[in-house]
C-alpha cells in the first residue's frame, strides 16, 4: 500500500479517537475559609487515574473560566477538595447549572460537600450540604452496594484509617446510598447533636444518583494526602469517575 495512504489511515485513526476521547475538568477552587492540605495528591491520583483510562484531564482553580463554552468542551466536571464558594457569580452558577441539565456528569471528594453553602440547588446535586464531622481517627465502613464501580473491590467492612467522618445534612432522598460510616467504630462526643440517632448506626459516605439532567457520584473519604496513595481508595475514585462517565 502507498506509504502516502498508509500515513493518511494513521493520522484519520488517530483524529478519530482524539474526537471520543472524555474529557475531565479537575476544579479545585477554595473560597474564603478553610483549605484542605490534600489538593495537590488528590489532583495527583486523579490525573493518574485518568491517564489509565484514556481520560484527558485539565486542572484548574479559576472560577472565571467557568462559561457554558468552557464547559462544554468536558463531559464531566471533579470538584476535587473544592470548598466554600465555588464561583463568584451568578452568571458562572447559571453556567455549571444549564451544563448539568444537558447531560454534563459531576463528581465531588471530600470537602466538595462544602462548596456553595448557600445554593440549595447545589446541594441536591451533590446530595447534601456539610455540617460538621467527628475528630480524624480510624473507622469501619460498611458496603452498601457491593455491586457498584466504585465499590466492587472493597472489603466488607472496609477498616478505613484516619479520616474525618462527615456529616451531611439537607440529604437529597433521590441518592443511592453505595458505603456508609459504622458508627459504632467512630468515637463522637457530638453525635446526639447531629446526626443522633435519625440513620441508626450507619451515615451515609459515598452515593450516586442521576439528577437534572446529569450523572452524580461523591465521596466524603479523603481529608490526609496519604489516602490518595491508597489503592482501595484509588479504586473507589476511579470505580466513581468511570460511572459518572459512563464508560464501566
Amino acid at each position: 500500500m502507498n506509504k502516502i495512504i498508509i500515513y493518511s489511515l494513521i493520522i484519520l485513526s488517530l483524529a478519530s479517537c482524539n474526537q471520543t476521547q472524555k474529557k475531565i475538568l479537575i476544579y479545585t477552587r477554595n473560597g474564603e475559609g478553610y483549605v484542605h492540605a490534600n489538593i495537590e495528591a488528590s489532583v495527583k491520583a486523579l490525573e493518574d487515574i485518568c491517564q489509565g483510562a484514556g481520560v484527558l484531564t485539565e486542572v484548574s482553580d479559576s472560577a472565571e473560566l467557568i462559561t457554558g463554552e468552557y464547559l462544554a468542551g468536558f463531559d464531566a466536571v471533579i470538584f476535587c477538595n473544592s470548598n466554600n464558594d465555588a464561583f463568584t457569580s451568578d452568571d458562572q452558577r447559571k453556567a455549571f447549572q444549564e451544563y448539568i441539565r444537558s447531560g454534563g456528569g459531576f463528581a465531588g471528594i471530600h470537602s466538595a460537600c462544602g462548596s456553595e453553602r448557600n445554593w440549595p440547588w447545589f446541594w441536591s446535586l451533590l446530595g447534601g450540604k456539610f455540617i460538621r464531622h467527628a475528630p480524624l481517627q480510624p473507622f469501619d465502613i460498611k458496603i452498601i452496594d457491593p455491586d457498584h464501580p466504585s465499590t466492587s473491590h472493597l472489603p466488607d467492612p472496609w477498616n478505613w484509617e484516619e479520616d474525618e467522618c462527615y456529616y451531611l445534612h439537607h440529604l437529597n432522598p433521590d441518592i443511592h446510598v453505595l458505603i456508609a460510616a459504622d458508627l459504632t467504630s467512630v468515637e463522637d462526643e457530638q453525635r446526639a447533636e447531629f446526626p443522633g440517632t435519625v440513620f441508626g448506626d450507619l451515615f451515609p459516605l459515598a452515593w450516586c444518583h442521576e439528577f437534572d439532567g446529569g450523572r452524580q457520584w461523591y465521596t466524603a473519604l479523603g481529608h490526609k494526602p496519604e489516602h490518595y496513595s491508597d489503592p482501595y481508595f484509588r479504586n473507589h475514585l476511579k470505580g466513581g469517575i468511570l460511572w459518572v462517565l459512563n464508560m464501566n
